[in-house]
Parts: C-alpha cells; structure tokens; sequence
C-alpha cells in the first residue's frame, strides 16, 4: 500500500528526533556544569585533533566528558597522583581555529603521554590549585 504522505511523515519523524537528541544533550551538559568543580576544556592528546568537552574534578581524578554524547560516563579519567603538570603556553597560529578564543593551552603528562588541555586562565588557575593541594605520592593516603 502506497501512502502519499509517508515521505513527509518519515522526514517529520527524522527531525523530531534530531530536536530530542539536541535536547538531551542540552540536559546533560546543564547536569554536567552545575555539579562543582567543572570546567569547560578542548582536550587533545598523542596529537590528535582538538575535542570539546567538559571537565570535573574529583577527589581523585580529572574526568572529561565529550560535550556532544549522551553518555553520562566519563570518556576519560586521569588519577589525580599520576597527573604531572608540564606548563602552559598560548595556541598557536594553527590551534586558534580548532580552540576556542581567549585560552591557555596546558601541557599535562599522564603515565608518559602527552595530554594538552585548552580552558580560560581562570580554569588553568584552579586546576594547578587542584593538583598542588594534592598529598605527595608515597607521603599520606588516599582516600
């Protein structure tokens, strides 16, 4: 059976599902930035190419989320003892159409791999604080 508004009624279909999608994706990084300690964060490692996201610090890790999924998982968690802060350094020529304006890319070494980290000053400030407030690997515990 042919019916002659099926095209119009499947492509309608399509973008109310397209709007739902963009909706949730809205809900969770709303969740996302109203928890403490979160931070907006392009992250690139091992060369890669830039990724948007959000960070959140934890008591014992640095989490980043990919800014587009629906995932409410982390996509990457780095222990807070094993994070090795290197410097901080302005985008270069080439980064500054892949990061967002006004940032500080920062270098951080994770169990020998590179991991570079676009965010505002602000975050960069907070985020040193972060890893200096920690104990001493092999003086105190952990938590």
């Amino acid at each position: 059976m042919n019916v002659p508004g099926a095209p119009l009624l499947f492509m309608a279909g399509a973008f109310l599902l397209v709007i739902i999608a963009l909706c949730l994706v809205g809900v969770r990084r709303m969740q996302l930035r109203r928890a403490l300690g979160t931070i907006d964060a392009s992250i690139s490692s091992a060369g890669n190419r830039w990724r948007m996201g959000v960070c959140r610090y934890q008591e014992s890790e640095l989490e980043w989320f990919r800014l587009l999924s629906l995932s409410p998982r982390p996509h990457l968690r780095m222990v807070r003892s094993a994070i090795v802060l290197v410097g901080r350094r302005t985008p270069t020529e080439a980064e500054r159409t892949r990061v967002p304006p006004d940032v500080v890319i920062v270098t951080l070494d994770y169990r020998g791999e590179e991991v570079r980290l676009a965010m505002k000053f602000g975050a960069y400030a907070g985020l040193s604080s972060w890893l200096e407030a920690g104990p001493v690997v092999g003086i105190g515990t952990w938590r």
